[in-house]
């Protein structure tokens, strides 16, 4: 049956593939030209698609973090009774004042609220602040803080 309808419109079948051929020709012909004239704009967008792909595949895998990544546990000692490291304390000539200044650094307050809740001014605070960074040998609150958990002066 098929064959029989191939064969019945043979001529059909034949002006359908000889129309879609020479369509075919003549897109690219087209297409010849139309590079032939555009050539370096053709040659400049092929260059631009390749460094956009070269420069996303870099920043992938400049931005993808690395597998063998290395974690390092300290352990963290904490005493259930606190005990204040007085040896240093008078080795480093801490006053009171400096060390509840330090103790509130430590909780995190600013200068303008540790002068607040010890009712002193601002200043005060500041000259406190100041003098514990000389007596520790630091130059930052954290690095003030840290220092005195570590010899053990605030808990």
């Amino acid at each position: 049956m098929i064959i029989g309808a191939i064969i019945k419109n043979k001529q059909n079948i034949l002006y359908g593939v000889s129309l879609a051929l020479l369509l075919l020709l003549l897109k690219w012909l087209e297409w010849h030209f139309v590079i032939a004239n555009h050539a370096f704009e053709v040659y400049v967008s092929a260059i631009a698609v390749i460094f956009t792909a070269l420069g996303i595949w870099l920043a992938l895998k400049l931005v993808k973090p690395k597998v063998n990544t290395i974690v390092i546990e300290k352990p963290v000692f904490t005493d259930a009774v606190f005990s204040i490291n007085e040896a240093e304390l008078n080795k480093l000539r801490i006053s009171s004042r400096e060390l509840e200044v330090l103790q509130l650094m430590a909780e995190g307050l600013s200068n303008q609220e540790i002068a607040e809740r010890l009712f002193v001014s601002l200043n005060t605070i500041k000259t406190h602040s100041s003098n514990l960074f000389i007596k520790m040998e630091v130059e930052r609150r954290t690095q003030a803080v840290e220092k005195a958990k570590r010899l053990r002066l605030i808990p």
